[in-house]
């Protein structure tokens, strides 16, 4: 419950009713303002905090800086006195009793607004020194009783913010004789309890956060107020907009959320306006000169598209002697995947490292190493950490990582079709995954930026410069609860270091690992259902998508079509996988595979569902087959059902060629699976009603026509070599 002293609500109605009667009061010129903060060290904070001071050209005096932090860690326990002891020390230089000091923690602050509206608040309060308030009480719960009872706004002092000017101040820090780590804010709040210091002093608190907003105990009452090409925070509670922003206590990571609008770094009028500062441009480098760069791959489990990420990894635009390898497999299916790429390609790169199966190294160890690798190497300036599952398809993702110049960062990759990324835009309260008011639209591209998140993880860069400093003593992998990656990150933010993510680029996307099963030759062939955009691209045929634009259809007889379906690679893995199998029919019209055990027209062949490929295939014709069918026969549609689709192999000692025949379907697809001239002699198709043939077949096209009534036709015989193709009759 929220009070008021008469005194103080009368103050208040005084203030809004009559002008401040001195004009001196409302015109204190910002030159008489400065801002004292103490920063040891030079943290990710600290130049967040310096980069929106100088927005508004706030005047700041740092003190600290290069001494060593004996103030206690009073995130978790009291502590801070070496602030006022600093504080005190510096105060007693100071001559001009019309100064006015702003005190303010900086590792953890950003401005929203500037001097003026700062200082015409202030002036407003009536009081000589004005402290930042909360609504929850620290450290000393027994002092609650002794402070003042307000009406309405937050009855407790905050010692990371308070404004005053110089002679009060001076008086109010006096008395300080603490040790460095008894608490600055235990101190500050006897002073304020103190009815005659209170008043000696004229303390008061900034009840309604007019001037400072802490963060701790108040999450549900700040916002973010976009206006006019800048962003405030407006406390909806007493619908205030403070000028300094704090995140004390257990608020850092909802302070790093604001920092990412506040006061203009994003807004919707000009999108990001410092992703382009402080950049390292590699463009007017020689490759010599390039960073050295510590590649870590990490294979912890099954993984489908293994090839295509080494594919991937070659075309990575960074010279490849100024790249070392660490690959850490954990995953025995893989060992020929990785000894292929590093027999073909090893050589390019300055060194490599493989950690495999049999050295039973854990996921969270093998990551460690990466870094320490990175860390020992006095020339490595960048660690990247890449999983296997991600898919770059930005040739550049490396180079633009660098170039932006931060400590950690990420590239973003999303999940096709889905809202799941490699970043969260919050936590929650047990340190798990939690939505951000932004997270949408920062995955679906309408907020462009490069964000501060407090969870990265998948492919990220990390400074070796930070490795050899704030992250020098740490496993930052290992946890006993935590698993490896969240592991990392809450390392990383305890020690105060920023995580960003980007997404001012497409960079790619993260495959599905699940259902992943290695029971096959070519077990990438069954991945059209958990990695579709994947499946796609490495076997349907490049120009597929000009087919439903009117172009590359052809058609060699009355009503038959012929149009580009299926990639080499798909050809070849189809007829690799069957011959794996190698379960041929006798091409005997008994055949116990069918309904009835009869077939008219026998063929050697395998079917689809001996290798347990029928519901993959239903899914290639409905995606793929069926948008073509509805466009080449208008107002027919199919829902793509088949009795059967087999692979045909055709030989001269074994089956040459087929007798005509018509086939039992509404219309079939019958697929070249390998190259004419070159792996056969002879072979095609034709259709006898006609007399038209398609004698050359071309690798990975398809051939589709009626089946049952008009199409009569036959296969003509192979002459030399093996023919495949792959056939299916379709109903609708």
């Amino acid at each position: 419950m929220r009070a008021s002293s008469l005194l103080l609500c009368f103050g208040i109605f005084f203030h809004v009713l009559l002008p401040l009667t001195s004009s001196k009061e409302q015109q204190t010129p910002k030159e008489k303002l400065l801002v004292v903060t103490v920063a040891t060290e030079e943290t990710d904070g600290f130049r967040r905090f310096l980069r929106s001071a100088k927005h508004f050209n706030y005047t700041v005096k740092v003190l600290g800086r290069g001494q060593k932090w004996s103030g206690g860690d009073y995130m978790t326990a009291p502590g801070g006195g070496q602030k006022v002891r600093l504080l005190k020390a510096a105060l007693e230089a100071m001559k001009d009793e019309e100064k006015i000091i702003l005190f303010i923690d900086s590792y953890d602050v950003v401005f929203a607004s500037g001097p003026k509206e700062l200082l015409k608040k202030f002036q407003q309060a009536r009081h000589k020194v004005v402290f930042s308030s909360e609504s929850l009480i620290w450290p000393d719960r027994h002092l609650e009783d002794k402070h003042p009872h307000v009406r309405e706004g937050n009855r407790f002092l905050g010692s990371g913010g308070f404004i005053g000017y110089l002679p009060n101040i001076k008086e109010m820090v006096a008395d300080w004789t603490g040790e460095n780590n008894d608490s600055d804010q235990l101190f500050f709040t006897k002073t304020y309890i103190n009815p005659e210091k209170r008043k000696s002093i004229n303390i008061t608190l900034d009840n309604k956060c007019r001037l400072f907003q802490n963060l701790h105990g108040a999450l549900d009452e700040v916002v973010l107020k976009f206006e006019n090409g800048r962003v405030r925070a407006r406390n909806v509670l007493y619908d205030t907009l403070p000028v300094i922003i704090h995140g004390n206590g257990p608020t850092k990571l909802q302070i790093n959320y604001l920092g990412n609008y506040i006061p203009k770094v994003w807004t919707f009028e000009t999108g990001c306006t410092v992703c382009h500062e402080d950049l390292r441009p590699l463009t007017a480098l020689k490759e010599s000169k390039y960073p050295l760069v510590v590649i870590g791959i990490f294979i912890q489990q099954p993984t489908p598209f293994v090839t295509v990420f080494f594919d991937r990894l070659l075309k990575l635009q960074y010279p490849k002697n100024r790249l070392k390898l660490l690959i850490y497999n954990q995953e025995p299916h893989h060992e020929q995947h990785v000894s292929s790429f590093l027999q073909g390609h090893g050589s390019l790169y300055q060194d490599v490292k493989v950690i495999g199966p049999e050295e039973e190294m854990d996921g969270a160890a093998s990551r460690n190493h990466g870094l320490d690798m990175c860390r020992q190497d006095k020339d490595c300036e960048y660690f990247f950490s890449l999983d296997i599952q991600v898919v770059l398809k930005n040739e550049d993702t490396l180079k633009i990582a660098i170039e932006q110049n931060l400590p950690i960062i990420a590239p973003m990759i999303t999940r096709a079709g889905r809202l799941w990324s490699n970043f969260w835009g919050a936590l929650s309260a047990e340190g798990y995954y939690a939505r951000s008011e932004d997270y949408v639209d920062i995955v679906q591209g309408r907020r462009l930026g490069v964000w501060n998140v407090p969870y990265v993880s998948s492919v990220f860069l990390v400074k070796a410069s930070l490795l050899r400093s704030e992250l020098l003593d740490y496993e930052l992998f290992n946890s006993h609860i935590l698993d490896p990656d969240m592991a990392f990150c809450h390392n990383v933010r305890n020690k105060g270091v920023f995580m960003y993510v980007t997404n001012m680029h497409t960079f790619g996307r993260i495959l599905s690992t699940e259902n992943y099963q290695t029971s096959h030759l070519h077990n990438d062939l069954w991945q059209i259902f958990e990695n579709p955009v994947d499946w796609e691209e490495r076997y349907i045929h490049e120009n597929y998508s000009h087919i439903l634009k009117g172009k590359l259809m052809e058609t060699p007889c009355p009503d038959v079509y012929w149009f580009p379906i299926f990639s080499d690679v798909a050809c070849n893995h189809i007829v690799e996988e069957m011959e794996h199998f190698g379960k041929w029919s006798g091409g005997g019209n008994v055949d116990k595979r069918i309904q009835g055990g009869y077939e008219n027209v026998p063929t050697i062949d395998i079917h689809m569902n001996q290798v347990g490929y029928e519901k993959e295939w239903h899914k290639l014709l409905l995606d793929y087959i069926a948008p073509i069918t509805e466009k080449m026969y208008p107002g027919y549609y199919t829902k793509a059902q088949f009795e059967l689709a087999f692979v045909v192999r055709y030989k001269p000692d074994e089956q040459p060629f087929l007798r005509p025949h018509h086939d039992a379907s509404t219309f079939t697809i019958n697929i070249a699976l390998n190259e004419g001239g070159l792996d056969y002699q002879g072979g095609g198709c034709r259709f006898l009603r006609y007399n038209c043939s398609v004698e050359a077949p071309r690798k990975g096209w398809a051939l589709m026509h009626p089946g049952r009534l008009t199409h009569y036709h036959e296969g003509l015989p192979t002459t030399a070599g093996v023919r495949y193709i792959a056939v299916s009759f379709v109903d609708p």
